[in-house]
């Protein structure tokens, strides 16, 4: 029985490390949704902008064309996009795993409860 506890014990460390990691994809994903919504504002408004056009460079302003801004941010937003499409496959995988994981342990626990196999007892 000690055996049956450890495993099971051991699985349930899996199975948190998991959903940690799935926690982790989930706000990686968000901050590149915010940074796609960043880039189409910037886009729109670019759109709108008559006379000279400025982007940050880290903590500075520079001037440039409104063409090559606006060649810099569809680049941008593609490469967020591509990142994105990467995290949103990686969540998919592992929420399959984690909810397999949670059906596994959820039916190991009911056996292991029935089976006597809770100290104490």
């Amino acid at each position: 029985m000690k055996k049956e506890a450890e495993d099971l014990n051991r699985e349930l460390v899996e199975y948190e490390n998991m959903e940690k990691q799935l926690e982790v994809l989930l706000i990686q994903k968000h901050q590149l949704q915010m940074q796609m919504n960043e880039i189409k504002h910037a886009l729109d408004e670019l759109k709108k902008a008559k006379g000279e056009v400025y982007r940050s460079v880290g903590s500075i302003l520079m001037h440039t064309t409104k063409e090559q801004a606006e060649t810099d941010l569809k680049e941008r937003d593609e490469l967020v996009e591509v990142k994105l499409n990467a995290i949103s496959k990686q969540e998919e995988k592992l929420r399959s795993v984690v909810l397999d994981t949670q059906k596994k342990l959820q039916e190991k626990m009911k056996g292991y409860g029935k089976s006597g196999g809770g100290e104490g007892d």
